[in-house]
C-alpha cells in the first residue's frame, strides 16, 4: 500500500542528514508509482525556486517563481500538470507556510497518482521544516548572497513568515532581506486568537539589530508569562532604557480575538495600521493618537493606551514600517500609503492569498527603488476569515440580540 511508502520515508528520515532528503523522497516516490521526483525550495526573497541536492540529478537549474509552471504551483498553492501530462508540480506547504514545490514525473499522471503526489509533498514539507532546524542545507539553498551579521541575528529570531488557521492568516515580509538592520516582526497563535508585533528600531547596524532582538525577546517573555499588551510594551520600553540607552524604537503590538473579530492594539510612534474591507481601504478607521516611541523611559510616567476595533469577516489589516511608505524611486517619488494599499487590493481582487499578495507587493517595492533599499521595510498582512460554522453562529447571536433590543 502507498501508505507504507510514506511511513518508511518518515521513519528512515529520522537519522539522516538534510542532504539525504531529496534522495529519500525519490525512493519513496518510485514506490508510489513516480518515475522521478525533485525538491525545490524558494529563495529568501521568493524570486526563484532552488533545487535541493540529489545524487542522480546534480546541478538542476533554478526556476523563476513568476515564469514557470513550478512557480505557478507555488503562487497558487495548487498542483499543476504539464501539457503533455507527464510532469506535475505540487506545492510544499507547512500549515499555511509555502516552502517550495515537489516535482514528480510518470508515464501517465492519473488522479490516483496526483493524490499520492499531494500526500508526498505534504509529508516532504514537514521533513524540510524539521531538517531546517538543525541543518544549514535548506538555509544555504535559500540564499543567493552572504548575509550581514545584524540580518543573521534578526532572521534567527523570526517565526515562520506565514501562519494561520481556518479563521485567520498572518503573513509577513522583510526587506532588504540580506541586510535588514532594525525592523522585525512576530506573530503567534494563542488560545484566544492571534498576537502581532511589528518593531522598527532606530538605525541600520548591529546595535539596531540587537535592540530589535531584545525587544522581541521582551515581548515574548512577557506574553508567555501571561502579560497584557500594556505589560509587553512597558517591558520593551524598560529593556531598551536599561540596555540600549541610545536607541529609540517604534512599534505596534496587537491581538486579534478570532472568535469575534475584536482587534486590540497599542501604537508607540509607529505608522497606523490600515484596514482593507470589501476591496478598498477604510481611511483613518484604525488611526489613533500614538503613544511616544519606546526607549528612554517615556512610558515610565503613564501607561500606553490600548485601542480596539471590531473587524468584519474578510477584513484585512496591514501593519508596516515607515521604510515602506517612505521608499523613494531614483527620481524621488515616494512609494506612499496609497500605492501600498492599492497593490494589496489589486492582488486581493485577483484572488491572491495573503502570502502571495505580500510577495507581489515587495516585488513592486523593489522595482520602485530599483532594488536599492535605503531603509528597512517590514509588512505584515492579517486576514480574518472565520469559518462558516462560527460565522453563522455569530450571525444568529447578532440577530437574536437585535430582536431582543427591538422587543
Amino acid at each position: 500500500m502507498y501508505e507504507d511508502a510514506l511511513t518508511d520515508l518518515l521513519v528512515r528520515s529520522r537519522l539522516r542528514v538534510g542532504r539525504d532528503l531529496a534522495d529519500l523522497v525519490q525512493e519513496a516516490g518510485r514506490r508510489l508509482g513516480f518515475r522521478e521526483t525533485a525538491l525545490y525550495v524558494t529563495d529568501l526573497q521568493q524570486i526563484r525556486l532552488i533545487a535541493l541536492p540529489q545524487s542522480d540529478a546534480p546541478g538542476r537549474s533554478a526556476l523563476d517563481v513568476d515564469a514557470s509552471l513550478a512557480g505557478l504551483a507555488y503562487r497558487t498553492q495548487q498542483a499543476q500538470r504539464s501539457r503533455d501530462g507527464g510532469t506535475a508540480w505540487f506545492p510544499m506547504i507547512d500549515g499555511v507556510e509555502r516552502l517550495g514545490v515537489l516535482m514528480a514525473t510518470a508515464p501517465a499522471l492519473d488522479d490516483t497518482l496526483l493524490g499520492r503526489g499531494e500526500a508526498l509533498a505534504g509529508l516532504t514539507a514537514l521533513l524540510v521544516r524539521s531538517k531546517s532546524s538543525h541543518s544549514d542545507l535548506v538555509i544555504e539553498a535559500e540564499r543567493s548572497r552572504p548575509m550581514t551579521v545584524q540580518a543573521e541575528l534578526l532572521w534567527a529570531f523570526l517565526p515562520p513568515r506565514t501562519i494561520g488557521t481556518a479563521d485567520v492568516t498572518s503573513s509577513a515580509v522583510l526587506e532588504p532581506a540580506y541586510d535588514i538592520g532594525g525592523d522585525t516582526f512576530d506573530h503567534i497563535l494563542d488560545d484566544r486568537g492571534l498576537h502581532l508585533t511589528v518593531i522598527d528600531s532606530m538605525g541600520h547596524d548591529l546595535a539596531s539589530g540587537g535592540a530589535s532582538a531584545a525587544g522581541l525577546a521582551a515581548c515574548r517573555a512577557t506574553r508567555r508569562s501571561g502579560g497584557s499588551l500594556t505589560d509587553i510594551v512597558t517591558s520593551i520600553d524598560r529593556i531598551l532604557d536599561q540596555w540600549f540607552t541610545d536607541r529609540l524604537m517604534t512599534a505596534v503590538v496587537a491581538h486579534l480575538d478570532t472568535s469575534d473579530g475584536r482587534l486590540t492594539w497599542i501604537n508607540c510612534g509607529h505608522p497606523p495600521p490600515l484596514l482593507i474591507r470589501g476591496g478598498r481601504v477604510l481611511p483613518h478607521v484604525l488611526a489613533r493618537e500614538p503613544d511616544l516611541p519606546l526607549g528612554w523611559g517615556f512610558l515610565a510616567g503613564s501607561p500606553p493606551t490600548e485601542h480596539t476595533e471590531r473587524l468584519q469577516p474578510g477584513d484585512r489589516v496591514l501593519l508596516y514600517s515607515d521604510g515602506v511608505t517612505e521608499a523613494r524611486s531614483p527620481e524621488g517619488d515616494l512609494y506612499g500609503e496609497e500605492r501600498l494599499a492599492d497593490t494589496v487590493i489589486r492582488a486581493t481582487a485577483a484572488g491572491a492569498p495573503a502570502p502571495e499578495a505580500l510577495r507581489r507587493l515587495v516585488q513592486g517595492l523593489r522595482q520602485h527603488q530599483e532594488h536599492n533599499f535605503r531603509d528597512d521595510a517590514t509588512i505584515l498582512l492579517v486576514e480574518w476569515h472565520p469559518s462558516g460554522r462560527r460565522a453563522a453562529a455569530r450571525g444568529r447571536t447578532t440577530e437574536a440580540s437585535d430582536r431582543s433590543g427591538r422587543g
